[in-house]
């Protein structure tokens, strides 16, 4: 069902291809339930969409092309814009940043970074929270995780580095087949070139030394070579340019990537974990 307050919160490029999408239904002389018949959507759900009750999901864009777009490509070129808009307010400098990121350095403590979730991970981890969420904003926020993943294949390739908690890999979200399914995704993405995956084992804090004991972080190489820090935690977060405090975080990561398993062990730990959901 569709949420009122969507109508007063709704991002700019939500309302424009809300508007667009109404004139050029108008023009053609189609009623809202007329135009849901050639898209394959109820009116109801065309009404949602123009009064931004329910922001238009990527497969409305295209048929929204489809029927009203003439060939121009305004919908689909719109879908970037729109999938913005459903992110969460503190997130949204962050995605930027990530979409066009020369190279990414992260680190996740208590689940799998959004980047390398599946679709049943992230719909159990985001449905699971607190306070619960309407499921049309669950639904909302899954493609728009998943969306993100357009990073691993984008041109010019990206090189993205994690480093994942063994804790993180142990803890079961959703079910045994949701926790085998990401472990097993998890495996794939690191197989990857432009990937590289390491796990921070339980033990390593058995020397007196556990650099990461302050949680997760992102770390951003941009297109100008700038390098920024990404903190997220109780849903707030922190975008920190500073090079002084930047510089401190990377030692820090540097540091935990010591401490961590090498790529190839971590591969074959995160390979033998999936194979225990069975």
């Amino acid at each position: 069902m569709a949420r009122a307050e969507n109508k007063e919160t709704a991002g700019p490029a939500t309302r424009l291809v809300a508007e667009i999408a109404k004139m050029l239904r108008e023009r053609k002389g189609m009623t809202q339930e007329e135009l849901g018949v050639e898209m394959g959507y109820s009116g109801a759900a065309v009404s949602a969409m123009e009064t931004c009750a329910q922001p238009a999901s990527d497969h409305m864009l295209v048929e929204l092309e489809r029927v009203l777009g003439h060939g121009l490509g305004i919908f689909v070129r719109a879908r970037d814009f729109v999938r913005l808009d459903k992110y969460p307010a503190q997130f949204k400098n962050y995605v930027l940043l990530e979409q066009k990121a020369v190279s990414l350095w992260l680190y996740a403590t208590l689940v799998v970074h959004g980047l390398f979730q599946t679709e049943a991970y992230a719909r159990a981890l985001i449905g699971g929270g607190y306070p619960p969420l309407p499921e049309e904003r669950v639904e909302e926020l899954v493609e728009a995780r998943m969306a993100r993943k357009a990073l691993f294949d984008r041109e010019p390739m990206a090189l993205i580095e994690l480093i994942v908690e063994e804790s993180v890999l142990r803890r079961t979200i959703g079910s045994q087949e949701v926790m085998r399914d990401q472990l097993t995704y998890l495996a794939e993405c690191g197989r990857r070139r432009n990937v590289t995956l390491q796990v921070l084992p339980l033990d390593c804090g058995l020397s007196g030394e556990h650099a990461g004991d302050r949680g997760d972080m992102n770390l951003v190489e941009t297109p100008d070579h700038e390098h920024l820090l990404f903190l997220e935690v109780q849903g707030e977060s922190v975008l920190v340019s500073d090079p002084s405090g930047v510089s401190t975080r990377a030692q820090r990561y540097a540091k935990i990537r010591s401490q961590a398993l090498g790529p190839r062990e971590s591969l074959g730990l995160i390979e033998r974990l999936a194979g225990e959901q069975e």
